[in-house]
């Protein structure tokens, strides 16, 4: 790959932005004051912050909603409910659940408790829930009827959450309808400090199987200052007016980040949906008149195809659409502006360990930069690094992105090497990402180091496969790698070395595969090889995989 790519012009002289000496990129963006007290914790800081909002939570399909009023008081009586029923601080809570309006007082009353949260994905695995339950260390789990069969062999209390209101008056719900209607009574609220442990997220990180990515009520609390407040300060129309769709998941960092947490500091609407539909999506958005929508690439791409053959005055209420998560094609992007010209577009970039803090879009009437994944946020310093020689290299060139600033992690759980090997001794996380700085101070993606596959804006572990394919007893060796799919930005492909008179086919395989992880997880196909290329350490040449995809596909 050619390192000096993308320059408009050879840089004479270097931006004020960045240091040749010490090859830091800081942020153009003024730096922002972060509260300084140690005895804060996220909850009082979302709901110290005034405002005249109305509707906090709205959900899409039946229109119940929960106020701003109400908001704080039923975060109180879910935490003294839970409290009752012994969670304590520092005890950890499973939160195995879809979107709903009752995912974000779920997750501030846990908080509230100074209990830790983790979250997961409803259409996880037994496999998958059973190792992130004892990993973590789980003493209670909220989830939806339908899981009950996954949860209950691992003898934890369970506690089922509704979709919406409705809901509440089926004996299921009882245990939760008892919680939000709980008295609050906590004889005494815990010191929490900014540096006790709000939320562990599973993420592949920059390689190798999830990991447990430990973040702090402090990187929550840069989080909601670094990216979704100062995202909102720099446009003109108020916060209050903001009707914002949840369609990504709340158990992902994304979707956590804004609709669980920091939108609710700023008094803006959040319409739930508990899945994405495309069809739906539309009439959610002409209903409730949602002025912005965060995405991931599948999701822009199913937008775009479903307003062309649509009325136009269709979809008339946005004002912005952004998409993270995964990179998007420059054929997409321009397709979005051709069909919505009214509606500002950007992308960000974030990692689980960044607390989503990284990168965002900023476009103006004079100047628009829609490819790029934004300007450093504030507070935030990056360096590019040649992924041999570790020479720090200038704006235009390209090289493996490090990041650090007040929302990185503190580390990975019960993962002291894994740890060691993402955020050196001066506190600079290792994206694993392949990026470059233009001269405007915009960054862009280009590659990446990390094997991460990113289907639909998931991401996969291919080490997560390949320890399940592993398995099975006709397998010798695998390797599993991501194809680019146009639909779905990136798909699981498996490399197999068979036993020796095997006849296991691809269907058996992937069928195989897919009764032991979540849907999205899934090996979509399945190639035969009589051996997997690796280096002198044992480690899989992925790169030479996905070269060989294209002539085996």
């Amino acid at each position: 790959m050619a390192e000096n790519v993308n320059c408009d012009m050879p840089f004479t002289h270097h931006p004020h932005w960045f240091s040749p000496k010490t090859g830091i990129y800081q942020s153009k963006h003024a730096p922002m004051d972060l509260p300084t007290d140690p005895f804060l914790d996220l909850v009082s800081f979302v709901f110290s912050h005034r405002h005249n909002g109305v509707s906090a939570l709205v959900d899409s399909s039946s229109g119940s909603s929960i106020s701003y009023s109400k908001l704080l008081p039923l975060v109180k009586s879910i935490a003294s409910g839970l409290h009752k029923m012994g969670v304590s601080q520092g005890g950890v809570v499973l939160l195995l659940l879809p979107n709903s309006i009752y995912y974000p007082v779920v997750f501030l009353a846990v908080l509230y408790l100074g209990a830790v949260v983790t979250p997961l994905n409803p259409l996880c695995s037994v496999y998958e829930i059973r190792n992130q339950v004892n990993e973590c260390g789980v003493s209670l789990a909220f989830t939806v009827p339908e899981n009950f069969k996954k949860l209950e062999p691992l003898g934890i209390p369970i506690v089922a959450v509704p979709e919406n209101e409705k809901g509440l008056k089926h004996a299921r719900f009882s245990c939760f309808c008892e919680l939000i209607s709980c008295e609050f009574d906590l004889p005494k609220r815990p010191v929490i400090k900014q540096d006790d442990t709000a939320g562990i997220l599973y993420s592949s990180g920059t390689t190798g199987v999830s990991k447990g990515v430990v973040l702090s009520h402090k990187n929550l609390i840069a989080m909601v200052e670094l990216f979704v407040r100062f995202e909102a300060s720099q446009y003109e129309y108020s916060c209050l007016r903001n009707v914002y769709l949840a369609v990504l998941p709340m158990f992902h960092v994304y979707g956590l980040s804004l609709f669980a947490v920091g939108l609710l500091s700023l008094g803006s609407t959040v319409v739930v949906m508990r899945k994405f539909d495309i069809d739906e999506v539309v009439k959610v958005i002409d209903e409730y008149k949602v002025t912005h929508f965060p995405v991931v690439p599948p999701m822009l791409t199913a937008l775009i195809t479903r307003a062309k053959g649509m009325n136009s005055c269709k979809l008339q209420s946005l004002i912005q659409v952004s998409s993270g998560a995964a990179p998007l094609s420059t054929g997409v992007i321009s397709e979005f502006l051709q069909t919505f010209p009214n509606v500002d577009f950007i992308q960000g970039y974030g990692m689980t360990e960044s607390t989503a803090v990284g990168t965002r879009g900023f476009n103006t009437e004079k100047f628009r930069n829609y490819s790029s994944i934004g300007l450093l946020a504030p507070n935030m310093e990056a360096k590019v690094l040649h992924w041999n020689t570790g020479a720090f290299l200038p704006p235009g060139s390209s090289g493996e992105l490090w990041l650090r600033g007040p929302s990185i992690m503190r580390g990975y759980l019960n993962n002291e090497e894994a740890t060691i090997s993402t955020i050196d001794n001066d506190g600079w996380l290792h994206t694993g990402d392949i990026v470059y700085f233009d001269h405007d101070g915009y960054l862009h993606i280009s590659d990446r180091l990390k094997d991460i596959i990113k289907y639909k804006g998931f991401q996969i572990a291919p080490a997560d496969l390949e320890a399940v394919l592993m398995l099975h007893p006709e397998i010798v060796d695998v390797a599993v790698t991501g194809a680019m799919d146009k639909e779905t930005g990136e798909m699981p492909v498996a490399f197999v070395v068979r036993k020796v008179g095997s006849v296991l086919s691809p269907k058996h395989i992937m069928d195989y595969v897919a009764e032991q992880v979540a849907p999205y997880k899934k090996v979509r196909k399945v190639l035969f090889i009589n051996k997997i290329p690796r280096s002198p350490t044992g480690k899989i040449l992925r790169r030479q995989l996905r070269n060989c995809l294209t002539s085996y596909l």
